[in-house]
């Protein structure tokens, strides 16, 4: 599959940098390989900590806030694929192919990462949950995004616009979508399914 280059400037030069830095630090290449490929498990458990701490607040707008987030996030990752056509930047192994690649090689395309843009939904949303939360996400979004650069999967500019992607899709709906959701919210907790929205009496 053809791809465009690396344009940006300084965009495989810091890959390289990256690259080369993975090569000497053969001992994180376990724990940063497992992050690179299964951090979206930690992301779902984060919606699923927000969810619990929306639910034991009994605020319908935080759990709308919490909704808003899991279906922004969803949203952000399907924009996210004609992005990906559109610009049809190649991997970077297949511009250089002697870079050290910790990861299985893939045929799609490059920028932005699919990987990044759910992250940065996810850690933005979180941070109108609980803030606490959301700067952990935060902070768990930025080492997701260099580790996909760290295994060869991706140049820094596909993971930079991948949170920055996700971010402004979750951001963008969130002075719509959570007061759309919130009556829905309170609907639901007066219902037999209060328990999925509220702890609270």
């Amino acid at each position: 599959m053809a791809g465009a280059p690396a344009t940006i400037p300084g965009n495989e030069s810091l890959f390289r940098g990256i690259n080369d830095f993975a090569a000497s630090t053969g001992w994180l290449h376990g724990p940063l390989v497992f992050y690179a490929k299964y951090g979206p498990v930690l992301f779902a458990g984060l919606l699923v900590a927000g969810w619990w701490v929306a639910r034991r607040s009994g605020e319908a707008r935080r759990m709308a806030v919490l909704v808003w987030t899991a279906v922004g996030t969803l949203l952000a990752v399907a924009l996210n694929q004609p992005i990906g056509h559109a610009v049809a930047e190649a991997r970077p192994y297949t511009a250089m192919p002697h870079a050290l690649v910790l990861v299985a090689r893939t045929s799609d395309y490059s920028f932005p990462s699919d990987h990044s843009v759910m992250a940065g939904a996810v850690a933005a949303g979180l941070l109108f949950v609980h803030r606490k939360l959301g700067l952990f996400a935060v902070g768990a979004a930025v080492l997701l995004a260099f580790c996909r650069v760290y295994v060869g999967a991706h140049y820094p500019i596909d993971v930079l616009a991948g949170l920055a992607l996700g971010a402004v899709v979750v951001l963008a709906g969130m002075p719509f979508a959570p007061p759309l959701l919130t009556p829905i919210i309170e609907t639901v907790s007066r219902s037999r399914l209060r328990p999925l929205v509220t702890a609270t009496r």
